[in-house]
């Protein structure tokens, strides 16, 4: 299958996993998740999160575990992290609501990340565009950052592609399960 296919069969099972979940299960998923991951947000100094997309899992409940953390901003080819309440977040790019040039510029040392399908190694299939995998770059380069992704259990995939400029992930944090991906490595 090609990343294209891929995409389209990953996002597909999101959308129809998230459309059969009954009144208020999905907000009980992603506090359930939020639990889940609590344990690996010890220590951290400043997180980066994401303001989700439809049928993407929400860091919503997480955020309020962080406290103060930051959302990604895209500027050309580029990604940097910004410090802000979600008040201030404005849409961006295609329309995802992000934090305004003027926001005050933040590295962090964890990094939440949305995906399309993940591996339990850690091999993780995105939007296309390499944005996160830039970012992650990036931001390696000055400091150790862990990196974890949140999915919903049908987006565990068997195997994917990877290219050598993909940044693993750490971590991956679903409702179910807080996996190390170092061991499937």
């Amino acid at each position: 299958m090609t990343k294209t296919d891929l995409r389209r069969t990953y996002r597909a099972a999101r959308k129809a996993f998230v459309a059969n979940l009954g009144p208020g299960v999905r907000e009980r998923l992603e506090r359930q998740l939020a639990a889940m991951i609590a344990p690996a947000l010890a220590g951290v100094r400043m997180a980066g999160s994401y303001a989700a997309v439809a049928d993407e899992i929400d860091p919503v409940w997480i955020e309020k575990q962080l406290g103060p953390h930051a959302f990604p901003r895209v500027a050309g080819p580029n990604t940097s992290f910004h410090q802000v309440e979600w008040s201030a977040l404005v849409p961006g790019f295609q329309n995802i609501p992000e934090p305004p040039a003027s926001a005050r510029q933040v590295e962090p040392d964890l990094l939440l990340v949305p995906l399309v399908a993940v591996t339990l190694g850690g091999v993780r299939l995105g939007q296309g565009r390499g944005y996160y995998d830039r970012a992650l770059a990036a931001l390696r380069q000055h400091r150790p950052v862990r990196a974890i992704g949140l999915a919903w259990e049908c987006q565990i995939a068997p195997a994917l592609p990877a290219e050598p400029w993909d940044m693993p992930l750490d971590l991956i944090a679903t409702p179910e399960r807080l996996v190390d991906c170092r061991k499937y490595r």
